[in-house]
């Protein structure tokens, strides 16, 4: 039955009934091969352009590529989990609404307003890294002057990244099935740039520069140290996460960042036209792919330079990218290539995260917790109004905020994200026994708490002051709950109404 006040919560069947109000009804066309689209599209894209190469120059070294193997580990226990709630629950909202189902009203808010920081606050991120490219692209056609920020008053605008999510945004509000088509070609370009990689930069492997393959740790003195430090070994007494053991497992943490988005299959979910199949296909297909290509392009980029050729500039602060790699052996025409097919890559990755925070916004507002008329769909079978103001929120903080940062905020809610989602998969198993599942996760209860496990010890492994931002940002959600979402509930009402019918 259900629970009262914060911890009410919304049953399974009538989820599933409010997919059918008129009003909010979302259109259902899209297939296995359309949702493996988005997961690649999603997935391929800032982590492997930007964080291979920053991830073994400050943390790992060569041992990047068992950092991503270890971050794909965690990602592949929680995808079990994700594939079985959403092919159970096929609604629009993803971990929120698996939470609401589980957990309880207050649970699924806070991991809502969590998914902000996968989604929203990735996308501005993504742009923000999509201008950087447009801009050496740009300088490559027009000269070193060209520049796609410009002083307003004293503020700094950025006009690439607001120009992109503008386009994107009006993509995504025409329909999700052109966003799919429109992902489909520019995947292949960024796939083919990934092969591209791969197969050229074997020519210019060294076998020198895998050793040492865990570089030793660095001294207290220098790399990074106290609030800077991850969690974890401050807590073991650690002098610094830079490099060594505890850099090995940091940098796990920090390329958990390249897998963020296969999730996203589970927001579209409701417009799936066989959901109990084609999400879980989707989901596991999706992981499988770019972890394979994500573990071959680490090993091929810390072959190709030393790792300490890879490490952010002290200077400038400036990150190196796969294509410092190509120029630094000289080959300066691909570095060029990598470029451009970057561009195409970040794309889709600000394209698709824009659609999954759209998605959960949409579930939220039609649950009453957030304005209602946001959860209405236009002629188009999507949510209009959600797809304007997430557009707008994103491409402000895209245009006018810096992206420092972003990448571990977006990692600990992603993995804060996937904890309750592995969680709920063992409450569902016993509350709702007789719901039919289409894809049931093997092992349990082993494999879920794993995946539990396996996600806390990444988020340890992130920053202090991350944890400390990641605690503040809680706290206003919380707040936003008690001021507006837990009066306007439509559950509550529903609840309430139902009291007063019995007394």
């Amino acid at each position: 039955m259900p629970g009262t006040g914060l911890w009410r919560t919304k049953s399974v069947e009538q989820s599933i009934r409010d997919t059918d109000e008129p009003g909010t009804r979302l259109r259902r066309n899209l297939s296995t091969w359309d949702l493996t689209v988005f997961g690649v599209a999603v997935v391929i894209g800032a982590g492997i352009f930007t964080l291979t190469a920053r991830t073994a120059g400050d943390y790992a070294g060569p041992s990047v590529s068992l950092a991503f193997v270890l971050a794909a580990v965690a990602c592949g226990l929680a995808a079990l989990c994700y594939a079985e709630f959403a092919s159970t629950v096929p609604v629009a909202g993803s971990a929120y609404t698996f939470s609401y189902a589980t957990f309880g009203e207050l649970a699924a808010w806070i991991i809502g307003w969590d998914l902000v920081l996968e989604l929203a606050v990735g996308a501005a991120a993504v742009a923000k890294g999509w201008s950087v490219y447009l801009q050496t692209v740009l300088g490559y056609a027009f000269g070193e002057g060209a520049k796609t920020t410009f002083s307003l008053g004293g503020l700094t605008v950025d006009w690439g990244s607001l120009l992109l999510v503008i386009v994107l945004a009006t993509v995504l509000a025409v329909g999700t099935k052109l966003s799919s088509r429109v992902s489909m070609v520019i995947t292949a370009i960024k796939v083919a740039i990934v092969l591209f990689v791969i197969v050229l930069g074997l020519f210019y492997v060294k076998a020198a520069n895998y050793h040492p393959f865990v570089p030793p740790a660095a001294g207290s003195g220098s790399g990074e140290s106290g609030i800077n430090q991850s969690l974890f070994s401050l807590i073991a007494g650690g002098a610094t996460s830079t490099f060594g053991g505890f850099g090995l497992l940091a940098g796990a943490s920090l390329v958990f960042f390249a897998f963020i988005g296969f999730d996203i299959v589970a927001t579209t979910a409701e417009e799936t036209r066989e959901p109990k199949k084609s999400v879980p296909r989707g989901i596991i297909g999706s992981l499988a792919i770019v972890t394979v290509l994500y573990v071959a392009v680490s090993l091929v980029v810390v072959g190709m330079v030393p790792y300490t050729d890879l490490a952010t500039s002290a200077g400038d602060g400036s990150h190196k990218t796969l294509a410092t790699a190509f120029s630094v052996n000289g080959a300066d025409w691909a570095a060029n290539v990598i470029s451009v097919g970057a561009l195409a890559g970040l794309t889709t990755v600000v394209m698709v995260l824009m659609l999954g925070q759209v998605r959960v916004l949409f579930a939220m507002s039609r649950d009453g917790l957030l304005p209602r008329p946001l959860a209405r769909t236009g002629g188009h079978g999507t949510p209009a109004r959600a797809t304007v103001l997430v557009g707008v929120l994103v491409a402000v903080a895209a245009a006018f905020f810096p992206a420092d940062k972003l990448e571990e905020m977006v990692n600990v809610g992603t993995l804060f994200a996937f904890v309750l989602v592995s969680g709920g998969v063992l409450v569902l198993r016993r509350t709702h026994p007789e719901l039919p599942r289409a894809f049931r996760v093997p092992g349990v209860p082993v494999v879920p708490v794993l995946a539990i496990l396996a996600c806390l010890w990444l988020m340890l492994n992130l920053t202090v002051l991350t944890w400390l931002r990641f605690a503040a940002w809680m706290v206003v959600g919380v707040v936003i709950y008690f001021a507006y979402g837990r009066r306007h509930s439509l559950l509550g009402r529903r609840t309430a109404e139902t009291v007063e019918v019995k007394s």
